[in-house]
């Protein structure tokens, strides 16, 4: 069976998972599309070499979320209610928890319409990068089901609880540029520009301190539901680390001698 995963790993620090499932338009559910990300994030957490993640897609689709031929599965008979709520408990619901929790930045360069459960994907990673042809539908809704897999906890933090909800209880696909002006992407690029914007940008996340890096994530993620107070605590506690790290010191010996180099002789 082929990969549905394609791994790219280069000497930069930088992971590129392509979902390569184009028959399906890259669905994640009803294949071994799921585990096979699983697998690598979970590779990923235990490689200290590696310093950004970019998740992008194969063919003209981003990912169409749910396969259809699985949902007809799950209405049939056979399937109980209790046995669904395990199945998203112990199956696509451990993406969000898994990509969530990832030390590294994460980057989504969407190529084309990210749907539902894609969208969600896309809403997983910590920055967004769109291709013109791409569109995002948080569209549970058309198919008489909800967020199943955490878009619901997302969306409406990365664009707010009005917008969210207009996604939400439409099911309409917004395009690219009103993605943009929404704040659900960082940038839209042409299509031929998309991998290389991406991975520019995961060049300039990966010279930084891996150290200092995967640390500010983790602050930015505790930001999220946490107390100012306790969030500096926590950041006190980071920053004594970040301190004693040889980046850090590196980093400080250079700027000392740059600044050395500009002074005035005589």
């Amino acid at each position: 069976m082929a990969e549905l995963v394609q791994v790219e790993q280069g000497a930069d620090g930088v992971v590129t998972l392509t979902l390569n499932d184009p028959a399906t338009r890259n669905a994640l559910t009803g294949s071994t599309m799921v585990d096979e990300l699983l697998t690598q994030f979970a590779r990923i957490e235990r490689d200290s070499s590696v310093r950004v993640l970019i998740i992008t897609a194969a063919g003209n689709v981003f990912s169409s979320g749910g396969n259809v031929n699985d949902m007809q599965r799950q209405i049939g008979p056979e399937v109980g209610a209790a046995a669904l709520r395990q199945e998203y408990r112990h199956g696509i619901q451990r993406l969000p928890l898994a990509l969530h929790a990832l030390e590294v930045p994460t980057i989504a360069a969407v190529n084309g319409p990210a749907i539902g459960a894609g969208c969600d994907l896309a809403c997983m990673c910590d920055v967004r990068i769109a291709a013109e042809e791409a569109s995002f539908a948080e569209s549970f809704v058309k198919l008489g089901i909800v967020p199943g897999d955490g878009g619901a906890w997302f969306l409406p933090r990365l664009i707010g609880s009005a917008r969210a909800a207009e996604m939400s209880f439409t099911g309409d696909a917004i395009d690219a540029d009103t993605a943009a002006q929404w704040g659900l992407v960082s940038r839209v690029v042409p299509a031929a520009d998309l991998l290389p914007t991406a991975r520019a940008l995961a060049c300039r996340m990966a010279a930084n301190s891996p150290d200092a890096v995967r640390l500010t994530k983790r602050l930015l993620r505790e930001s999220q539901h946490v107390r100012l107070d306790t969030l500096l605590e926590l950041s006190a506690a980071y920053q004594a680390l970040a301190h004693k790290t040889s980046a850090h010191a590196e980093a400080v010996a250079q700027f000392v001698a740059r600044r050395a180099a500009r002074k005035p002789q005589g």
